[in-house]
């Protein structure tokens, strides 16, 4: 009981802190629809089975043994925040809003969106394989490990599918409609700072 009581402490603890993540969600909810929103929370839920089945299978020991490795792993994340970053700095106005309009976005999309942007999260790399090397035990059967995952994933999934709820709110999106270019301008150039923060940090 006190393991489960370290892993939901913790795992709540990182999952409402600003990421990437938190701010892929809102962007999505807020500029495209709660649909939208939800599907990338899902993606990002089905995203934290990467980190957990590598840590699971031993991978994880590895990366965090590797430095090489790990640095490896972080700068592929950086650089799709980067990519995802100057893709949103270039938006202009009204341009967003007559391509929604005519081509809506995919489900498949907003779900590879999601899905990536926590796959590629080094935040949350070094979340999954500290709590398993760390917290949880050797003699933990296997079977609890992997319901520790599961709790990870749907923490995921629940508390962003509450953020694009919040952010889908019929009353902010009017409000802040004419100024969608410069929202995702905002989260744009904080995507890009992220990844730039990734690429250039040291490594204890």
């Amino acid at each position: 009981m006190n393991e489960w009581f370290t892993v939901v402490t913790i795992t709540t603890l990182a999952v409402i802190s600003p990421g990437p993540d938190f701010a892929m969600v809102s962007r999505n909810a807020l500029m495209l629809s709660r649909r939208a929103g939800v599907l990338t929370a899902l993606g990002i839920a089905l995203g934290v089975w990467v980190h957990v089945s590598y840590t699971l299978l031993g991978v994880g020991l590895l990366m965090k043994q590797s430095l090489p490795l790990f640095n490896a792993v972080k700068l592929l994340g950086a650089l799709y925040l980067i990519y995802l970053g100057v893709q949103m700095l270039r938006a202009q106005p009204g341009s967003e809003l007559r391509q929604t309009s005519t081509q809506p976005p995919s489900d498949w999309a907003a779900l590879r969106t999601g899905f990536l942007t926590n796959a590629l999260n080094p935040k949350t790399t070094v979340f999954v394989v500290s709590l398993f090397m760390q917290v949880v035990q050797p003699a933990t059967p296997f079977g609890v490990q992997l319901a520790y995952g599961a709790f990870i994933s749907v923490a995921h999934l629940l508390w962003f599918a509450v953020v694009a709820r919040c952010f889908s709110a019929a009353s902010v999106r009017e409000r802040l409609l004419a100024v969608r270019h410069w929202i995702d301008r905002v989260f744009g150039a904080v995507l890009v700072s992220l990844g730039l923060a990734l690429a250039v940090s040291r490594n204890a």
